[in-house]
């Protein structure tokens, strides 16, 4: 495993950069409404890397549709891409995602994924951008 370079930026910095959508979710835990995102029905080919920071993180051939209303993937790229923590916001016990680079929130893990994994990243649109894989 290659080592993870952690991302260090104050939060005016994340704020400059990102802009108030991707901010209030990558920065403070939001979420965007079911089915609006931009990636909620791409079937492109890639590599969904961090909005934030970069880092690669889903590869599209790990995206299903899962009726959810966000981009799901039943893998990460790798167990050092994503860190996992509890979350108690909502008046719920959810697994939080995020980025392992730059801990920005990504969304939640449930445990009713399809096979191999039996697990489903469900993934903000505003969390990724995709990396359209090269020809």
């Amino acid at each position: 495993m290659d080592r993870i370079d952690k991302v260090d930026k104050t939060e005016a910095q994340w704020r400059a950069e990102l802009g108030p959508e991707r901010y209030r979710v990558c920065r403070q835990g939001g979420t965007e409404p079911p089915f609006s995102g931009a990636y909620c029905h791409t079937k492109a080919p890639g590599t969904y890397c961090c909005a934030a920071c970069g880092q690669p993180l889903f590869a599209a051939e790990t995206k299903y549709d899962s009726g959810s209303g966000w981009p799901s993937f039943f893998t990460a790229i790798g167990d050092d891409r994503v860190v996992e923590r509890v979350d108690r916001s909502h008046g719920m016990v959810r697994t939080e995602v995020l980025c392992s680079r730059c801990d920005s929130h990504l969304g939640h893990v449930f445990p009713d994924g399809p096979p191999p994994t039996g697990r489903r990243f469900c993934i903000n649109s505003l969390a990724l951008n995709l990396q359209p894989e090269e020809e």
